[in-house]
């Protein structure tokens, strides 16, 4: 399984709202197992900068290269891009790269 996750930073606070709006798109795109998107809560001590998560969960590469490509996907961007400050991103592959994974709570 492929954990995708990116963090959003707004342009202005005010828009916030508006770039969740264009994100939630991405969860009407079939090739995801699981699709969130968020506003951060910002309960961090050591930097709050970020105001918006998506997480997703791909069964394969391919899932999340489809999800990629789809046109709904390209239609987020449009409307988030002009909107947001950072945007940063990654992808693990579940089985593979997380060796010291803990099932702990």
């Amino acid at each position: 399984m492929i954990r995708h996750i990116v963090f959003f930073s707004a342009k202005d606070e005010a828009h916030i709202d508006q770039i969740i709006e264009g994100l939630s798109l991405l969860t009407t795109i079939p090739h995801t197992r699981r699709l969130e998107v968020a506003r951060n809560r910002k309960s961090d001590q050591l930097g709050n900068d970020i105001d918006i998560v998506v997480y997703g969960e791909f069964d394969s590469e391919a899932e999340l290269a489809a999800y990629k490509a789809h046109d709904l996907y390209q239609e987020s961007i449009k409307r988030v891009r002009p909107l947001r400050e950072l945007r940063f991103a990654a992808d693990y592959n579940v089985s593979i790269d997380t060796p010291f994974a803990s099932t702990a709570g």
